[in-house]
């Protein structure tokens, strides 16, 4: 093939790729995450304990459909037309369940809704994420999880209006249609232009991970460390979101100006993470990341002690920070770990299980602490002891290897 062709079907398979996984972010992030809690006790008027019930139903859901399509993936080996109209059919759905949200009002009705949400969510995991070695050269998948990133979280602090299921509503009343269309397009026309990329997949720049030579030992440490860092994440930011005075100035601004500062750190710091991913190996990442994790939770800490009446913004741009580099790692890393055979498998497990799964744990964590009374101080105390704890943890594994760098 004509080298400069075969790098224009490279770059727009990527840029597909990233618009998929952008869109697909910032829908799970805003209407899904975000926009649940404000859908079951705005709305449905259940009480934060029944709420979170409903987020672990969900999130329980989602990690099973993942495992069990990722098994079937596994199994049957899908070429990559096929995993693009499922994606088609996933999208196609999340279009339909998406106003039908405004339609939720009871209990039953609204786990109804939950369970459909969970099955295109839990299917979409391994579909999408493996269509990274279809589409996206291994040299390209740092900086095409720092695009995703980026732009994902540009959308999630820029397009929402305010942090209700509404103002969630607004923007996917048309990015929905337009992407369902897109895809029914891409599935539906000539093979003849999409003939390149369903053997992508057996080109050793694309089959081959980065650590997929043994990828197999490295995928269960991995887990655990995204685990703790997702864990982490969200313990510290669901008693964030309880309190306005550390919100009203960052993410829930009213003006557009705080929120388009942190929208930069993210898509700078995101940019940054993708070099790094590039250049350094995944255990340096995790340094970075649980260090600047802690090192943020102990200006909250401070911040709170000292009775501040707000917080300076370079608090949420630290945070920002920290967002960036591990969503950076979270994208390019189940495709760098595994080969066409075993991507589904492995990004059913590695998204799963450390993201899903850290989420409903640490969101029944936290509501618990909330009715226990523990204070806003302490929490954020205990946050950010995990996330040191977590940095010496690896530090220690490091140490006692034998080997110099065991992620490199």
């Amino acid at each position: 093939m004509n080298p400069v062709k075969s790098s224009l079907l490279r770059v727009l398979g990527t840029g597909f790729y990233i618009g998929m996984m952008t869109v697909g972010y910032a829908y799970n992030l805003t209407f899904i995450q975000i926009g649940l809690v404000d859908l079951a006790e705005r709305q449905v008027g259940l009480s934060p304990t029944a709420s979170a019930m409903q987020m672990t139903l969900l999130a329980l859901m989602t990690v099973a459909a993942a495992l069990l399509c990722g098994k079937w993936m596994n199994k049957r080996q899908p070429g990559f037309h096929i995993k693009l109209r499922i994606a088609f059919f996933i999208v196609l759905l999340q279009t339909i369940l998406t106003p039908l949200a405004l339609r939720v009002h009871s209990l039953s009705s609204l786990q109804v809704w939950i369970g459909m949400c969970a099955l295109t969510l839990g299917i979409g995991i391994p579909i999408t994420f493996s269509m990274a070695v279809d589409l996206v050269p291994r040299q390209w998948r740092g900086r095409t999880a720092a695009i995703i990133t980026g732009s994902a979280y540009m959308l999630a602090n820029l397009v929402p209006t305010g942090w209700s299921i509404e103002a969630f509503l607004q923007p996917l009343m048309w990015i929905m249609p337009l992407a369902t269309v897109s895809l029914g397009i891409l599935t539906s026309i000539d093979g003849h232009w999409l003939s390149p990329y369903p053997g992508q997949h057996r080109l050793p720049d694309f089959a081959i991970g980065r650590y997929a030579a043994d990828g197999s030992k490295r995928l269960g440490i991995l887990i655990l460390l995204m685990f703790g860092v997702f864990f982490v994440d969200s313990l510290g930011f669901l008693r964030f979101l309880d309190t306005p005075r550390l919100m009203e100035d960052a993410w829930q601004a009213t003006s557009l100006q705080p929120r388009l500062i942190i929208a930069l750190a993210h898509l700078l710091t995101a940019l940054i993470g993708g070099i790094l991913y590039d250049a350094l190996d995944v255990r340096t990442l995790f340094y970075w990341i649980y260090g600047i994790f802690a090192l943020t939770h102990l200006m909250y800490s401070f911040n709170l002690r000292l009775d501040s009446p707000g917080a300076p913004l370079a608090m949420p741009m630290l945070y920002a920070t920290a967002v960036s580099l591990y969503t950076v790692v979270n994208f390019a890393l189940w495709s760098d770990l595994s080969t066409p055979a075993n991507i589904g498998w492995n990004a059913a497990l590695g998204v799963g299980l450390s993201g899903w799964t850290a989420t409903f744990l640490s969101t029944a964590l936290a509501l618990q602490w909330k009715m226990q009374g523990i204070p806003l101080e302490r929490h954020i105390n205990i946050v950010d002891s995990l996330a040191f704890l977590c940095l010496l943890a690896i530090i220690a594994y490091a140490l006692r290897s034998k080997s110099p760098s065991p992620w490199s």
